[in-house]
């Protein structure tokens, strides 16, 4: 739940105690298992929510509600407004939420598995429901937002005549490729786009190596 953003947890009797064990494994997470309600019945837990979801591994169109993928659920939420109350149910890992309790909710969610292995333990049931809520929240960061962005011109141009300095030391610029081989790797710095760390790397290089045929000279 925290992972992905969810915090009010509210546990349907009878539930197992919230001890040292829980928030041991809840590591992060305390605030969840310290905010937890205990209700009496599900029938207490649902009462103030407009909108209830239920979730089992059966598909049984004998409950005549709508059955979902949590990648479809968001789509269906969707048609109220998004500040509705909304209550997300998981049934016990051994058996799951039963028929009757099935009928509360306006829809169900099942997630599609292997025939030979049908079912998910509660946690990872909860994570993959909770995952795809939160990627239609749209709150996980942009695939790129976490990389540098490429660096200025004048870097490169800094880095370029660096490079061309070592390889002039080196006696390459001697070679009549020389201007070919600087054109060449304009081009790869182009294609590249390093970001600026890539150009100081790359600089720091170059003056080790500098350093280093200084100290033979």
């Amino acid at each position: 739940m925290a992972n992905m953003g969810l915090s009010r947890l509210l546990l349907v009797e009878p539930a197992p105690a919230l001890g040292g064990t829980a928030r041991a494994f809840a590591v992060g997470a305390r605030e969840v298992l310290d905010g937890a309600v205990r209700v009496a019945s599900l029938a207490e837990a649902i009462a103030p929510f407009r909108r209830v979801v239920g979730t089992t591994s059966t598909r049984d169109r004998r409950l005549g509600i709508p059955f979902l993928t949590p990648r479809e659920l968001p789509a269906w939420l969707a048609q109220d407004s998004p500040d509705t109350p909304t209550a997300l149910v998981f049934g016990p890992e051994v058996g799951g939420l039963t028929n009757e309790e099935l009928a509360l909710a306006g829809a169900v969610v099942t997630i599609p598995c292997s025939p030979v292995q049908p079912t998910l333990n509660l946690a990872q049931a909860v994570l993959i429901v909770a995952y795809e809520l939160f990627i239609a929240r749209g709150d996980a960061p942009a695939g790129d937002a976490w990389e540098e962005p490429p660096a200025a011109a004048e870097e490169i141009d800094g880095l370029l005549g660096h490079a061309a300095d070592v390889l002039a030391e080196v006696g390459f610029a001697r070679d009549d490729s020389f201007p070919g081989v600087l054109r060449d790797l304009r081009r790869l710095a182009a294609r590249a786009a390093p970001a600026s760390r890539d150009v100081r790397i790359l600089r720091g290089i170059c003056r080790r190596v500098q350093g280093a045929l200084g100290k033979g000279k």
